[in-house]
């Protein structure tokens, strides 16, 4: 093991250095220029997620004849004015309306629409009271009809925060996070694959495996990159922060993950890390079988193509967090990196993210070890057919 760090370190300050000196890195910086417009309108895809966030629901503490009319009405107004037009009523049995809104109790609701039919009450924070006051107090008309009863108006409390909408801000940054993450990874890790096409087509791979064991020149090939794309992105974040602060006051506020923003960013850089050599590995067992340019570009696809569908199942999930679909995201290798950022948003537990990164870890240096192999296997001529492939994965060569 000390030999094959200590190779493997050779070939990143080789690769790192030759990339970093050269003339192509500068071009290389501006890159992210072109895709930026992609990048925005992938945000679109992010719609049924930004529904789930905007679906507003408020607790419904009355008396059982008024809570069911009010959710008959309730029901009426979102078939004639849509659903997404109409707060979303859900009755709680609870003798301390106010609890239900704080902070940690329940994270669905928005505020508490509590008293009677009569004198109903309304308890939350002012956005939400300014925002919902009027139609809630329409359901109550439409609850009220045939009492001959004056206009309703709704006695209000306002409260700090309630605990809804700290849920819909962290939502907010979950969402940044995992699409910062899928732009830069997708952006960044495609320099593994031409990097390693171009040395295979100029025999120097073959050269660097006489000398040191192709575990080494993966592993040493894909932190070389990793090292590249940090150095890019802190240029960018400086760019980026820079014109921010030149065009306006100061940077733009999102709401406070759960987990604070000091581990929040120290775990998305972990995160793209990890994503990063993920999806290189796969990339470098890729350029192991591609001969050419054209067969690169085929064999490529679709790993690109399923990185971005695992994005979007952890996108899909953040709003279904502890349900299944959520927990195979965070659990499957490729959509762990998204679906964990989001966690981290959302809830303050680190652990769960020291096992995350240390599962991600494995599955690249597994990722790393099939690759040495079909490299060995197809460009080395040596192994022992499919069964010796599989057979020698996990035994050093």
């Amino acid at each position: 093991m000390p030999e094959l760090l200590r190779a493997s370190w050779v070939i990143a300050r080789r690769d790192f250095a030759a990339i970093i000196f050269s003339k192509a890195f500068f071009f290389f910086l501006l890159g992210p220029i072109f895709p930026l417009a992609i990048g925005i309108a992938a945000g679109s895809i992010g719609g049924q997620v930004a529904r789930d966030i905007d679906r507003s629901s408020f607790a419904l503490v009355m008396a059982g004849a008024d809570s069911a009319a009010m959710l008959q009405a309730r029901t009426a107004l979102a078939e004639q004015l849509g659903e997404q037009r109409v707060p979303v009523l859900v009755a709680v049995e609870t003798d301390d309306p106010e609890s239900v809104i704080a902070s940690g109790r329940d994270t669905r609701y928005l505020g508490v629409l509590t008293g009677n039919l009569a004198n109903p009450r309304l308890i939350g924070t002012q956005a939400e009271i300014d925002r919902w006051q009027g139609p809630l107090e329409l359901l109550i008309e439409r609850a009220r009809q045939g009492e001959g009863a004056a206009p309703v108006r709704i006695a209000t409390r306002i409260v700090t925060e309630s605990s809804g909408s700290v849920e819909q801000g962290r939502l907010m940054t979950a969402q940044v996070g995992q699409a910062l993450l899928v732009l830069l990874t997708m952006l960044l890790a495609g320099m593994v694959l031409s990097n390693l096409v171009e040395e295979k087509t100029n025999k120097i791979i073959e050269i660097l495996a006489a000398a040191v064991p192709i575990d080494a020149i993966f592993l040493g090939k894909l932190f070389a990159m990793l090292g590249m794309a940090m150095i890019g992105i802190t240029c960018w974040a400086a760019l980026a922060v820079s014109a921010i602060l030149l065009a306006a006051s100061g940077l733009p506020a999102l709401p406070t993950p759960a987990i604070g923003w000091p581990a929040f960013l120290a775990l998305g850089i972990a995160y793209f890390a990890m994503a990063y050599l993920l999806l290189g590995s796969l990339f470098l067992g890729i350029g192991a079988m591609a001969t050419t340019v054209r067969e690169v570009q085929t064999l490529s696809m679709p790993v690109t193509m399923g990185q971005l569908i695992f994005f979007f199942l952890a996108s899909f999930s953040v709003t279904r967090l502890g349900e299944p679909i959520e927990l195979f995201a965070a659990i499957f290798p490729f959509s762990s990196p998204f679906a964990m950022l989001a966690r981290a948003a959302q809830q303050d537990v680190l652990w769960q993210h020291l096992v995350a990164l240390g599962w991600q870890a494995f599955w690249v240096l597994v990722l790393i070890r099939f690759g040495a192999r079909l490299f060995r296997r197809n460009v080395l001529k040596s192994g022992g057919g499919k069964r010796g492939l599989i057979a020698s994965m996990f035994t050093r060569g």
